[in-house]
């Protein structure tokens, strides 16, 4: 069983939900990204993403636009993204890393070179921001033939015809993504995002992982009662960003505290 579905379905036999932190690799400097990974695991994640930076995140608020050009000025790129994942294994064999980012550094690197090198590294699922369904037909079965599941973005505005169609392409969890508008914007409505779950869970048996807006305690906790996960970024990526001149061990420490209050929060709803 691959590592993204034997973690919900542990999840869903303790009654539990994934909660699912969201860092770029390279930020502040490539040398945090390794111990922030194992520290958000210590302190409850279960299912990493981890950004792969790119010069123009389109999708991103400020923040994550930042922690790109704060990991680029480093000159991290999709390879070193790849060798930090590979070390993240030796330690740990357990946490699914879903890598998320654009199509550009894939395309460059070539995707069946892409798919062999993320599989021999313990990467388990992709996120690919900016990869339309009528345009995934190429990518999609290499990454099926390396065990990547391919995880899709549904939105607000997404219709219920083009969801089921995105569904069908889906395998591992789906990122519901709660505000119409980019990373970091707006405050969570939890009332409209129950409804566009449910609507979902109605097309699929997969998980529905609930992104943007999660920026605190309270609203993990509100999320966990209405989904199978709660994905959280902004919030880590800007504390990365106040802490970018402190020592490493800092850095661990007050980002994956966040993670810690959140999982608390939501083991409580």
């Amino acid at each position: 069983m691959k590592r993204i579905e034997s973690t919900f379905g542990r999840l869903q036999e303790q009654g539990r939900q994934a909660l699912i932190p969201f860092i770029t690799c390279g930020d502040p400097r490539p040398e945090v990204t390794l111990p922030l990974m194992h520290g958000l695991v210590e302190q409850g994640a279960d299912i990493l993403e981890l950004g792969i930076p790119f010069s123009d995140p389109m999708a991103d608020g400020p923040a994550i636009q930042l922690a790109n050009e704060r990991s680029l000025s480093h000159g991290t790129g999709l390879k070193d993204v790849l060798s930090i994942v590979r070390e993240f294994r030796d330690t740990n064999t357990n946490t699914p890393v879903v890598l998320m980012g654009y199509m550009n550094p894939i395309e460059f690197m070539g995707y069946e070179n892409f798919a062999f090198q993320a599989q021999q590294a313990g990467v388990d699922g992709l996120i690919t921001v900016d990869l339309p369904p009528e345009e995934c037909d190429v990518l999609l079965p290499i990454l099926s033939d390396h065990q990547i599941d391919p995880v899709f973005l549904l939105t607000p505005t997404t219709s219920k015809e083009r969801a089921a169609r995105i569904l069908s392409y889906c395998s591992g969890y789906v990122y519901y993504v709660s505000l119409k508008g980019v990373t970091g914007s707006n405050r969570l409505d939890v009332a409209d995002v129950a409804e566009k779950v449910a609507a979902i869970k109605a097309l699929t048996d997969l998980p529905v992982a609930v992104g943007f807006g999660i920026k605190d305690p309270e609203s993990a906790q509100a999320v966990a009662r209405v989904a199978d996960g709660a994905v959280v970024g902004s919030v880590l990526v800007n504390k990365v960003g106040e802490l970018q001149n402190s020592e490493t061990r800092e850095i661990v420490t007050q980002v994956a505290g966040i993670i810690g209050q959140m999982r608390t929060a939501m083991d409580q709803r």
